[in-house]
């Protein structure tokens, strides 16, 4: 494949930033669409996502430096070569911080956190089909070895990506990577299709991390394990214990959306109360 699509000079521009630049940027121009459906202002989602953005970037590529520090302590210039480390550890992180100034924006700004989900529930699952095809082209996160039948197998051949991700090179490998950007493409597309028709606030963000809860435990059987982690004797790995929580946190939220709201009930309750009441009085 191509870790790397143009050269100007000294500069190269990388594959996997370039196809995640373009994902981020679908995600913020579909989270304008989404917040008119759920009724927030388009601005204020916009905002709350650079924010986001912004953070998981930061975090990410701290918890990166001071991993490395004691090298790059020795060789300061391999500081620029960060950039093209990915790693499921980092995701993760990422994504929780990414999450976290999400939420603290949301509550300072009094944003409702329910419809601010569902708005972004398909832009996000949008911005990672793109990621993954990055993922696919740089080699990174890259699958398994692939069988002689399999005919869609991807082998790849620049050094670059074997020292940027430790691909493999001249060995078929599956493209696990299209396989999960497939997925959240269809995710995504059913998501935003969903939206206007959602029952309740809540449903469309349980229903995106049911969806991305099965698409990462499937891929994950089709990845290649090293340094993803392992439980239960290589069992499981790092990222299908998380799909496993995602699950769980997208039943929990689901759950949560079909209780009655008691204090409506007790409102109601007293309202009743007191018509009957006037009407006898």
């Amino acid at each position: 494949m191509h870790p790397v699509l143009f050269h100007f000079g000294a500069i190269l521009i990388p594959a996997y930033g370039a196809a995640a630049a373009v994902g981020v940027l679908l995600a913020l121009l579909l989270t304008q669409r989404t917040a008119r459906v759920v009724g927030l202002h388009p601005g204020q989602l916009w905002n709350l996502s650079v924010v986001a953005l912004f953070a998981a970037l930061v975090i990410s590529r701290l918890l990166l430096v001071l991993i490395n520090l004691s090298v790059l302590r020795l060789h300061p210039s391999w500081l620029l070569g960060l950039a093209m480390i990915h790693h499921p550890l980092l995701t993760a992180v990422g994504a929780l911080a990414g999450v976290g100034a999400a939420a603290l924006y949301a509550r300072r700004q009094r944003l409702p956190l329910w419809p601010v989900a569902d708005a972004l529930a398909a832009p996000v699952a949008l911005g990672l089909a793109f990621e993954q095809l990055g993922a696919l082209l740089a080699g990174s996160s890259y699958g398994t070895a692939a069988g002689p039948k399999i005919g869609w197998a991807v082998t790849y051949t620049s050094v670059l990506a074997e020292r940027w991700s430790g691909t493999p090179l001249g060995v078929p490998l599956h493209p696990v990577q299209a396989y999960a950007a497939l997925a959240f493409l269809v995710l995504s597309i059913f998501l935003l299709l969903w939206l206007p028709f959602r029952r309740q606030q809540g449903d469309v963000a349980g229903l995106w991390l049911l969806g991305m809860g099965v698409a990462v435990y499937l891929t994950e059987l089709w990845r290649d394990p090293v340094g993803r982690g392992s439980l239960l004797n290589g069992a499981l790995d790092g990222p299908q214990v998380a799909a496993l929580l995602l699950v769980v946190a997208a039943g929990l939220v689901l759950l949560e959306r079909k209780r009655p709201d008691k204090r409506n009930e007790i409102r109601t309750a007293s309202a009743q109360r007191a018509e009957n009441e006037a009407q006898h009085g």
